[in-house]
């Protein structure tokens, strides 16, 4: 039996987790995925840590190893829990990794995104000036009635109060790490992630099926990587 810890990304709330943690405790493991309040104009990344921390906790003494799974915008949060509980693993899913006194707000410049980005929409032949909505960019791999829930009851207001708070550690914690992308992400493109993760991480990342929301359409392949990280432990 382990712990698993799941942190959501920007502008959402933990919903889009469920069919992961549902395979989880199949597999016997606990299951820890909290809001974040991203909502909170007062909350910065400090406030973040202390929600995913406060939730574990709450369920009492974590059983097994301890396992932090942060995706997307969680990549900010998940090392700083590492900081601040037991943890035995951590897996940056399609994550940002942030440096040192990076803001949020910066890292998007900081890493080159934008160039990284245009790049790739040019290669699938999305012009310049194009605005692709929701769908198209961050869910043409998730399942239609999954991607209608989300879009209809499970998007947030995003506050930009932590955007611009630095990341507060020196170095990225002693935890074992691994990164895991998912091929078909629009958002992050993969080619991009795999230079960041090289650059940040010193390690070229696993690849899985996907768009920007694996858990939702890959649940299973998954929850299959996420043990598999496990058993190495």
């Amino acid at each position: 039996m382990a712990t698993y810890v799941l942190i959501h990304g920007a502008a959402a709330d933990a919903w889009y987790w469920r069919p992961l943690a549902a395979g989880l405790r199949r597999r016997g493991h606990r299951v820890v995925a909290p809001d974040l309040p991203c909502e909170d104009d007062t909350a910065g990344l400090a406030e973040y840590a202390d929600a995913v921390v406060a939730a574990v906790a709450a369920g009492g003494e974590p059983q097994g190893p301890l396992v932090v799974v942060a995706h997307s915008f969680g990549g900010f949060t998940g090392p700083l829990v590492c900081e601040r509980l037991p943890v035995d693993l951590l897996v940056m899913l399609q994550a940002q990794v942030p440096a040192p006194a990076e803001t949020p707000g910066a890292w998007w410049e900081n890493t080159g995104y934008w160039p990284a980005r245009r790049a790739a929409d040019l290669d699938r032949g999305v012009t310049e000036d194009a605005e692709e909505d929701e769908r198209a960019l961050f869910l043409h791999d998730t399942p239609a009635a999954a991607a209608d829930e989300l879009l209809a009851d499970h998007q947030r207001r995003q506050s930009a109060a932590p955007f611009g708070t630095p990341w507060p550690l020196k170095a990225w914690p002693r935890v074992p790490t691994r990164f895991l992308l998912a091929a078909g992400d629009r958002f992050f493109p993969p080619a991009f992630l795999r230079r960041h993760v090289e650059e940040r991480l010193g390690f070229r990342p696993d690849e899985m099926p996907g768009d920007h929301l694996p858990m939702l359409g890959h649940p299973e392949e998954l929850a299959e990587r996420l043990e598999a990280y496990r058993a190495e432990l």
